[in-house]
């Protein structure tokens, strides 16, 4: 049997349309997804305050988180609408790897673990680790050896805040160490108060903090920096928006300058709002 001109034409087309078709229905093919849904961006954020990053709920808008988040809205043409029910900076993570929440903005600190849910920004802000110790338990443990000597195999009782960063680099950077997690920074420094801890661990920052807010700790407690060991901060984004994590760099280099903030800036940004 002979096939025409016309047939072949006939089967060309039909198959250009199937092909048309399979294309439009093709998931790499389709239109690039939005930056971010309908007019707003979703920021997680916790309920407690970090001054000067962010205040408690409900307290306004001021502080380097809050800039940040409304800046990033700002260039993104949307509004920002925060998610501030999350009890601990874990929490943040988990409504922006469950789609909850398109980023999270909180004095987050960037950790493996975390990175393998979510997409991280470069940083904006870089901390050292830090410890504070009670004195008379740390001159106990000492036994006349300088404190940063016997860091490293530190064996006592640490104190670490239950759900951040901190209590995930405590075993690996203090693996001697009997770690206890409490819910609070306030209860953790009570604790060092009354010698029940003999150290806590956080980022220098907040252990500086801490002296500016109450001199008298300088009496029953000292500070050690570790100065070999960092705390990056960096804004979290949720894994299925690659676009809208690239943006936020972005903004970083362009609208921040490239800035990363350290522990003098942010002290410095700390005593004078401290001072208002």
């Amino acid at each position: 049997m002979s096939v025409t001109r016309r047939t072949l034409l006939a089967a060309g087309s039909g198959g250009l349309l199937i092909s048309q078709a399979r294309a439009a229905s093709t998931p790499g093919q389709q239109a690039p997804q939005p930056i971010a849904s309908g007019d707003a961006l979703r920021i997680a954020m916790p309920a407690f305050a970090s001054n000067p990053f962010f205040p408690s709920d409900g307290s306004g808008d001021d502080g380097i988180d809050m800039e940040l988040a409304h800046g990033i809205a700002a260039a993104l043409g949307v509004e920002p609408v925060f998610d501030r029910s999350a009890a601990t900076f874990d929490d943040i993570v988990r409504q922006v790897s469950s789609g909850q929440a398109d980023m999270a903005i909180g004095k987050l600190s960037r950790t493996l673990q975390r990175g393998r849910s979510i997409i991280y920004s470069r940083p904006y802000a870089m901390l050292r680790q830090g410890l504070i110790a009670n004195r008379l338990n740390l001159a106990r443990i000492a036994q006349g050896k300088p404190a940063e000597q016997i860091v490293r195999d530190f064996s006592g009782d640490l104190g670490v805040i239950e759900g951040s960063s901190f209590a995930t680099y405590a075993a690996t950077t203090f693996p001697h160490a009997q770690i206890h997690r409490l819910a609070s920074w306030d209860l953790i420094i009570d604790a060092i108060r009354n010698g029940t801890i003999d150290m806590a661990y956080r980022d220098d920052f907040e252990i500086k903090k801490l002296m500016v807010d109450d001199p008298s700790m300088t009496v029953v407690a000292r500070s050690i920096t570790l100065t070999d060991k960092v705390d990056t901060i960096a804004v979290g984004v949720r894994p299925d928006n690659p676009h809208l994590a690239a943006f936020v760099d972005l903004y970083l280099d362009l609208a921040r300058g490239q800035q990363i903030l350290n522990t003098d800036e942010i002290i410095a940004r700390y005593r004078l709002g401290s001072k208002a």
